[in-house]
């Protein structure tokens, strides 16, 4: 009896990102909305319209994990997203995400769990969507 399951194991990852970018794509636009997230973007130094492509990536990029459409690209090209998490939000807050303003540590968790299902690479019997 086989007790490992790369495939399995790639979808669960795959799935289970897909469902916390489009849950914070989510949040900016349902919730602080795109007016707020753009003013937001702005107060930290950038273009307004940068929240708007940040709203976009993480509900677009979040569909697409889940659909396993290009998923270890769309996983790959997350990643900056993240890390401008971490320098432009929450790398001044310290590691907790439970501290004032949030920690990185989330950030983290999510930039390397995108970066592990890049380097699953393609699955058997996945390969056309990947």
């Amino acid at each position: 009896m086989q007790t490992t399951s790369p495939a399995l194991s790639a979808l669960i990852l795959r799935v289970s990102l897909g469902l916390m970018y489009l849950a914070h794509g989510a949040t900016k636009l349902f919730v602080f909305g795109p007016a707020g997230t753009a003013q937001f973007f702005s107060s930290l130094g950038l273009p307004g319209f940068v929240g708007y492509l940040s709203m976009a990536a993480e509900i677009g990029g979040g569909l697409l994990l889940i659909l396993g459409l290009k998923a270890r690209w769309v996983a790959l090209a997350l990643v900056p997203l993240l890390a401008g998490t971490i320098v432009l939000v929450h790398g001044a807050n310290g590691w907790m995400f439970t501290n004032q303003g949030g920690g990185w540590e989330y950030s983290a968790f999510l930039i390397t769990s995108s970066l592990a299902l890049f380097f699953l690479g393609e699955q058997p019997g996945r390969t056309a969507q990947h």
